[in-house]
């Protein structure tokens, strides 16, 4: 009994230490968004934890509005990266779910597809620049060099191996005798999929997207080489908030960095039980 409570301590004291550790750069970004200029560019001793003199100039900062400390004027604001990235995000990752939930279920339950599994990863085995100069070569003869759209059907494109391959594994966890009973009862096959399958596949789905929202979320090489001036999204914009007098923008990019950090965790709030579950899936077999 006296083993147990010293490992269950011992289990809990890691854990919080573990945590603690993690969200140091997290607390450090909120800290630094409210300092003023004079505050994040100390240096040594000077450093402070928590702002002294909370502002809210950093964000009225990247949003155009002029500060008495920051002797910088901004080409573009932030709201068009946000945008860009709430966009090209969402609608790369409408694209990756929808193919790769229904490559993932073909092959799952009726096993033709040949070589589409290998295929699918082997566009995640080449080096990223490697791909990335045909596809500029190719988007730049379409007309779709910085615009929103040629930058979700990339991310469309990029993260359908991840939706394919977790939706696979999520699909052959599904027992089929329950769609079976469905075609038994009369149902086509079209109708079980989007009236059984899909509904009973919720969790799944929910996990999923959030995962490949993330990744199209926090994409910057792909923006970087595909985004010019109208279209650059948040990891972009963030890269070029600098300045020659003052150096890096600080305080301007933590002030970003918590707004950009806002939709993730808005989506993982909203799919919380969901996303418990889907985590979840099919662990538990008899």
């Amino acid at each position: 009994m006296q083993r147990s409570l010293s490992f269950e301590i011992f289990r809990y004291t890691a854990i919080a230490l573990f945590l603690a550790l993690s969200l140091i750069p997290t607390a450090w970004m909120l800290s630094m968004a409210f300092k003023p200029i004079a505050e994040w560019q100390s240096s040594g001793v000077d450093l402070t934890w928590w702002p002294n003199n909370p502002t809210l100039d950093n964000f009225r900062f990247i949003f155009g509005h002029s500060s008495s400390d920051l002797i910088v004027a901004l080409d573009r604001t932030a709201g068009r990266p946000i945008l860009a990235s709430l966009l090209s995000a969402s609608f790369g990752t409408a694209i990756a779910m929808t193919a790769g939930t229904a490559a993932a279920y073909g092959l799952s339950r009726f096993g033709f597809g040949g070589n589409l599994p290998l295929a699918l990863i082997q566009l995640r085995l080449f080096p990223p620049m490697a791909v990335m100069i045909p596809v500029m070569i190719m988007w730049a003869f379409l007309g779709l060099i910085d615009t929103w759209w040629g930058l979700a059907l990339i991310y469309g494109i990029v993260t359908l191996p991840f939706a394919f391959w977790l939706m696979k594994t999520f699909f052959d966890d599904m027992p089929r005798e329950i769609e079976d009973a469905a075609l038994v009862e009369g149902c086509s096959r079209w109708r079980v999929f989007l009236r059984v399958t899909l509904p009973m596949m919720r969790p799944a789905l929910a996990s999923s997207a959030l995962f490949v929202f993330i990744l199209n979320w926090s994409d910057y090489l792909i923006a970087l080489l595909l985004t010019t001036r109208d279209w650059v999204t948040i990891p972009v914009y963030m890269a070029s908030l600098s300045s020659s007098m003052t150096g890096q923008l600080y305080g301007a990019k933590a002030a970003l960095g918590l707004i950009a950090a806002v939709p993730p965790v808005i989506m993982g709030i909203a799919i919380q039980k969901q996303l418990v579950r889907g985590l979840t899936f099919g662990a538990l077999k008899e």
